[in-house]
C-alpha cells in the first residue's frame, strides 16, 4: 500500500514532458475561489443622533405676593385657564385708598391754591418765593399719590400672560407674607425643548433644525424645531445647550416630562454602503477585495458611518464596483474568484457612534 500511495502522489504532482503528453503549461491550475459579493449602490444616509432632554413649559410664573395682608378675593380655580390681565388675588388695601382719598383732596386744595397764586403773582400780589412753594406743595403731593397708587397696586396679583393654573396653596381671608406661594400658571402651547449634544456636533448645530422626540406614556412621535443654541460650550461635559419649541394644542406634553430627541445631522442621497464583514484591518487603515476581471484586487477604503450591519464608504469605492463579502482573509491580489452576487437591502439610518445622551453626556 505504501508504494501504491508514493506512486499516485508523484503522478499528480510531476506531470509527464514526453511527447504524449496534453496536459500543457496549466494542466494543474487551482478552478476559481467561489465567493460571494454584492455589486454597489447609493443608498439614502442620514446619519442621527440620540439625547435625553426635558420639556418645559414655554412661560411659568410663581404667583407669589409683593405686599402682606389679607386677601380679600381669590378668583383662582385650579387647573382652569385664564387670560392675561385677569386679576387672580387681591389683598386688603382699604388703608392705602383711605390715604390716596386724603392725597387727592389734598391735591385739590393745592391746585386751587396754585392757581390763585399764580393770578396774584402776575399783579405783583405775592412773592416769587411764596408762589412757588405752592407748587412744591402741590408736586409733593402729586408725587404721594403715584407712590400710593403704587402700593395698591402691589396688592393685586393679575396674570402675567394667558395658560393655567396650578394647584392652589391658601384660601380666601387667608393672611399672607411677601413672597409666599400661592399658585403657579403656565403657558402649555407651545412646550420647549432643553437637551445637550457633545461639542464635534457644534458645526451642524443651527437655528431652525427639525427634531422628533417620544415622552414617557405616550407612543406618538412629536416634533419640534431649534430656536435657540447657547453660544458656549459647556466645560464641565463639553457640551452644546440647544433648545426646541414643539406645538402643543391638547396638552398631551406635560412640563418636566423626560424626553428622547432625535436629530438628523446630515444626510446624503446616493451614499455607498457596504457590510462591515467585507471591510479587512491593515496597517494603514482599512481594505475590501474588489473583483475585476475575474480576480480580487486589494482596495484601500475611508470609512464614514457606520452600524451594526452596514458601513459607510467616504473614498476607495464606487458605484457599479463588485465588493467581496466572504472567504476575504483567504484571498490575495490577483487570484481567480468565481462571484454569486447576492442582493443589498443596506440603509443606514445611523446608528454610528449611537449617543444616548443624559444631561449633554454620552
Amino acid at each position: 500500500m505504501l508504494v501504491i500511495v508514493k506512486l499516485f502522489f508523484f503522478q499528480k504532482d510531476v506531470p509527464a514532458t514526453g511527447p504524449g503528453n496534453s496536459g500543457g503549461k496549466n494542466a494543474g491550475a487551482a478552478p476559481p475561489m467561489k465567493v460571494n459579493g454584492i455589486v454597489v449602490r447609493g443608498f439614502y444616509l442620514e446619519e442621527k443622533v440620540f439625547a435625553s432632554g426635558t420639556v418645559l413649559a414655554n412661560e411659568e410664573v410663581e404667583l407669589r405676593p409683593e405686599v402682606s395682608g389679607k386677601i380679600i378675593a381669590l378668583n383662582i380655580k385650579e387647573g382652569t385657564r385664564v387670560n392675561k390681565g385677569d386679576l387672580l388675588v387681591k389683598i386688603n388695601d382699604n388703608d392705602l385708598k383711605a390715604q390716596l382719598s386724603k392725597l387727592e383732596n389734598n391735591k385739590k386744595i393745592l391746585s386751587d391754591k396754585s392757581g390763585r397764586q399764580k393770578k396774584l403773582f402776575e399783579m405783583n400780589g405775592v412773592s416769587r418765593e411764596e408762589y412757588d412753594d405752592v407748587l412744591n406743595q402741590l408736586a409733593t403731593v402729586e408725587a404721594d399719590i403715584q407712590f400710593t397708587t403704587a402700593q395698591i397696586a402691589k396688592t393685586e396679583i393679575r396674570a402675567p400672560f394667558s395658560g393655567q393654573i396650578g394647584l392652589r396653596n391658601i384660601s380666601e381671608g387667608s393672611y399672607v407674607s411677601q413672597n409666599f406661594l400661592i399658585a403657579t400658571i403656565q403657558q402649555v402651547n407651545p412646550v420647549k425643548i432643553d437637551f445637550s449634544l457633545p461639542e464635534k456636533y457644534s458645526s451642524y448645530l443651527k437655528s431652525g433644525k427639525e427634531i422628533t422626540y417620544t415622552v414617557e406614556g405616550n407612543t406618538r412621535v412629536f416634533y419640534g424645531t431649534v430656536y435657540a443654541i447657547e453660544p458656549k460650550v459647556d466645560a464641565a461635559t463639553r457640551s452644546i445647550k440647544i433648545r426646541a419649541i414643539s406645538e402643543n394644542p391638547d396638552g398631551t406634553i406635560l412640563p418636566g416630562a423626560f424626553a428622547r430627541v432625535n436629530m438628523i445631522m446630515s444626510h446624503s442621497d446616493s451614499a455607498i454602503t457596504i457590510p462591515t464583514e467585507a471591510i479587512i484591518p491593515v496597517l494603514k487603515g482599512k481594505k475590501v477585495m474588489v473583483s475585476r476581471n475575474g480576480m480580487a484586487i486589494s482596495q484601500l477604503v475611508n470609512n464614514g458611518l457606520r452600524n451594526e450591519s452596514n458601513i459607510e464608504i467616504v473614498s476607495g469605492l464606487n458605484i457599479g464596483d463588485t465588493v467581496i463579502t466572504s472567504g476575504i482573509m483567504q484571498l490575495k491580489d490577483s487570484m481567480k474568484v468565481a462571484v454569486k452576487i447576492l442582493p443589498q437591502y443596506n440603509k443606514i439610518s445611523n446608528k454610528t457612534n449611537y449617543m444616548n445622551i443624559k444631561h449633554g453626556t454620552k
